[in-house]
């Protein structure tokens, strides 16, 4: 194929996968995506229908024009930082696909780990109550309900918008889980064993790559230090007739100590603490 600057790659026709990915990951890395071939090959997976071994296996496969275009239309919105599963409309979180789209923050894999430290805490044979605070697209409190049956689950954030794709993925899941608009606790059930809370804690101020830019910055940014919020919810804590047993924590490694603060100011004792994670336990119980 005759050389193009990739000015013009707009005007480009590609005929088959080799051509396609070599030049598409030309033009990711060039707008500085990091992940730049392994974000065409899931594009091209989603275009043509067909997995990455097969797609690499057969680099010779003519790609239609519809095809094309779909994949030119893709590359230029991710080529702008915007997040793959926002162009995609689908991420994936502890194994399961959750719908998603620019009203809620994208379910990161440090998040998957509060899933595994809840499952240790959780009583067998016991119903529990558990709240994920500030839930966005659900997926926290979604994944608890599914691996933990004996939970009964309840979806809150103070964003309309995000309490919308909250309640696609509990249709999508054909789940019975209340999905509540609340300011952190304010229109919380009175019970709960067990609040999941993946909180705003990114500092005000703090620099963010591009695509986080993309981002409903109302989810990331937690005041100066990063937990404003925090200290709103463990204030809020403090006020209910029954508090929670548990409450889990995300936060970035270096805030800890001073997460570990407040919630020791609120009767709260740190029972263990995993990469972004942390689990509080109520000193009284």
């Amino acid at each position: 194929m005759q050389f193009v600057n990739f000015l013009s790659f707009a005007t480009l026709n590609f005929m088959n996968v080799q051509n396609m990915l070599q030049q598409s990951i030309r033009k990711l890395e060039k707008a500085s995506i990091g992940t730049a071939r392994l974000d065409v090959l899931i594009l091209l997976e989603d275009a043509t229908g067909k997995d990455r071994a097969w797609l690499l296996a057969h680099p010779e496969f003519e790609l239609n024009d519809k095809q094309v275009k779909v994949i030119k239309n893709v590359l230029k919105r991710r080529a702008a930082h915007e997040p793959l599963a926002y162009i995609r409309g689908h991420t994936e979180f502890y194994g399961r696909e959750f719908l998603l789209n620019q009203d809620v923050l994208e379910p990161r894999p440090e998040s998957e780990t509060m899933i595994d430290l809840l499952k240790k805490i959780m009583q067998p044979d016991r119903k529990q109550y558990i709240a994920d605070v500030g839930t966005g697209s659900g997926a926290l409190g979604i994944t608890a309900q599914l691996e933990l049956p004996d939970g009964l689950v309840e979806l809150l954030d103070i964003d309309q918008k995000a309490l919308k794709v909250a309640k696609m993925n509990v249709d999508k899941f054909t789940l019975n889980i209340s999905v509540k608009q609340s300011d952190l606790l304010a229109k919380a059930s009175p019970k709960q064993d067990i609040l999941l809370c993946n909180l705003p804690y990114v500092p005000d101020g703090f620099q963010i790559n591009p695509a986080a830019m993309r981002e409903p910055r109302i989810a990331i940014f937690g005041g100066p230090d990063g937990l404003d919020v925090y200290r709103k919810l463990f204030n809020q804590v403090e006020e209910l007739a029954d508090e929670p047993l548990y409450i889990l924590t995300e936060a970035l490694p270096v805030q800890h100590e001073l997460l570990r603060d407040i919630a020791e100011s609120h009767d709260y004792t740190l029972l263990t603490s995993e990469d972004f994670i942390q689990v509080f336990q109520l000193k009284t119980s």
